[in-house]
């Protein structure tokens, strides 16, 4: 794909006072198995182009995912007649001029050039493995490479160079099911072995599980359980929102509102972090503390905000939280009794002013007591305000890659809200 001939049509043939392209192409394969088979292998390069254009403040937009002359033209007149009918734009932005960009690392060549023969051996190799201890596997492989471009009329060029490899496996024993995965940019660092075997550990620490009433008790959040919370937190620190009055950020900038053991940064120095050097607006990626020790730094911003308010754009392109060296038995010994959390799923908004949210447990919850694993118990159903939570963290474990734009630590946290058992 010739991306300067792309650029340079547009550049010529688009009559609008200002415009922004977008250009992605990705080459994925996918290898999918299910019950100790391999079921489906995708493969394919997806393109899409995006162009958005303004003749003044009327702003229209059109994707396409062909690159041939044709359908670049059909592109520039759908969003060119599109932005003659749209209504004035009361927060328009002209397009992002020119901008000195990271340098970032995202690909890497051994796993941009693995082969389907190698995932398919992957997948073979984790179905003998649940074969062999008498239980069923399923998931997915899969290895991403993609390009992305941005040109503006106002003089943007950006690029990044990626790539992904993942891994997930789900086993079903008897009536024990549990899942982990693998989500890095790098497959060198990926261990079958040692991903199966914390998944039949995960898998032997369910059976005989016992009936477990909700309550407020310590919890161990593990680093898959955290990157949700996190996620769903991040969403609700726009400053926008905040500023107006609808999160639980409003007027809190620079102010400790976290716990002072809670640190939250987006990091271009983390060589195993994937980190965008700029984003869909064209703003740079860079160095920013969101929270430290509590306090709260920054939140993201886009362009039109940030201008109205004299801020600086900003975004989340990745989440770092540093940890400590506690240990998951270290924590056991910490408080009387309390629970491991696997991984969180279903979350949802409860009350977005006070920032609860809502979500259940997945993939196996355990029961300590006296710095001691007991036993499995039922799923629970959680109500809990992610950054009061942050306040009653007991210990933190060793930060660790929870996937490929995420690096969290184990967390011990007092006090954690259920109010409800799950069936499933």
């Amino acid at each position: 794909m010739n991306i300067e001939r792309i650029a340079e049509y547009i550049k010529k043939h688009c009559s609008a006072d200002d415009y922004s392209l977008h250009i992605s192409n990705w080459d994925s394969h996918q290898t999918r198995f299910a019950q100790n088979g391999i079921t489906q292998h995708m493969a394919g390069e997806k393109l899409d182009i995006s162009l958005n254009v303004s003749f003044g403040t009327k702003s229209g937009s059109c994707t396409i995912n062909q690159n041939d002359e044709q359908s670049l033209a059909y592109l520039i007149k759908t969003a060119e007649d599109i932005a003659r009918l749209a209504p004035e734009d009361p927060e328009f932005m002209p397009s992002a001029g020119q901008a000195s960009l990271p340098k970032v690392d995202n690909c890497d060549e051994e796993t941009k050039n693995l082969q389907p023969a190698q995932m398919v051996e992957i997948v073979q190799q984790a179905i003998d493995k649940a074969k062999a201890i008498d239980a069923t596997v399923s998931g997915m492989t899969e290895k991403h490479y993609g390009q992305s471009f941005m040109f503006t009329k106002n003089g943007f060029v950006g690029s990044n160079e990626s790539t992904n490899f993942g891994h997930s496996m789900t086993l079903k024993k008897g009536s024990v099911e549990t899942k982990v995965d693998y989500d890095a940019k790098r497959f060198a660092p990926f261990s079958l072995e040692r991903d199966f075997s914390r998944l039949a550990a995960q898998a032997r620490s369910l059976e005989g599980m016992q009936s477990f009433e909700p309550q407020k008790i310590a919890v161990i959040l593990r680093p898959g359980a955290l990157q949700e919370l996190m996620w769903f937190m991040g969403w609700m620190m726009n400053r926008r929102q905040s500023d107006e009055g609808f999160t639980p950020f409003t007027d809190q900038l620079g102010k400790k509102f976290f716990g002072e053991k809670f640190s939250w940064y987006s990091t271009l120095n983390h060589p195993e972090l994937a980190a965008s050097p700029y984003n869909g607006e064209g703003y740079p990626a860079e160095e920013i503390a969101w929270v430290e020790n509590g306090v709260l730094k920054n939140m993201p911003t886009n362009r039109y905000w940030a201008k109205k308010v004299g801020a600086k754009p900003a975004g989340v392109f990745n989440v770092y939280i540093p940890g400590g060296n506690a240990s998951e038995e270290d924590m056991m010994k910490l408080v009387p009794r309390g629970l491991i959390i696997n991984r969180f799923w279903y979350i949802r908004t409860v009350d977005a002013k006070s920032g609860e949210l809502t979500g259940m447990t997945r993939d196996g919850v355990l029961y300590f007591e006296d710095g001691k694993v007991k036993h499995a118990i039922n799923n629970l159903r959680f109500n809990e305000i992610p950054h009061d939570a942050t306040r009653r963290i007991l210990a933190l474990g060793a930060t660790e890659l929870a996937s490929s734009s995420v690096s969290v630590p184990t967390m011990l946290i007092d006090g954690f809200n259920f109010v409800d058992k799950t069936s499933f």
